[in-house]
């Protein structure tokens, strides 16, 4: 993999790892002024579980996409390795 290349992915990974923690500022922000409102609006069933859950659930997507195992480059020898399996050489 050349330099350039692996900057790429490495810049790739890095914004990846902001936009995680930019979530998890927009997900507690999104909590408290939900919160808030149940909280103004007199209490009694605790509704924002709901938006709340949801939002966790998409930053465990967003974690794994991040974070995650499974996260393999497309190297050249990959791709040979594929070429030589589909040929059958």
């Amino acid at each position: 993999m050349s330099d350039d290349e692996l900057r790429r992915q490495a810049r790739k990974r890095l914004e990846a790892k902001v936009g995680f923690w930019q979530y998890v500022g927009i997900w507690a922000a999104v909590t408290i002024v939900l919160i808030v409102i149940w909280l103004l609006t007199g209490g009694g069933y605790f509704w924002p579980m709901w938006p709340i859950f949801g939002m966790g659930i998409a930053a465990v997507f967003i974690f794994f996409a991040a974070y995650g195992p499974g996260r393999s480059y497309i190297t050249e020898d990959r791709i040979d390795a594929e070429v030589r399996r589909m040929t059958g050489r």
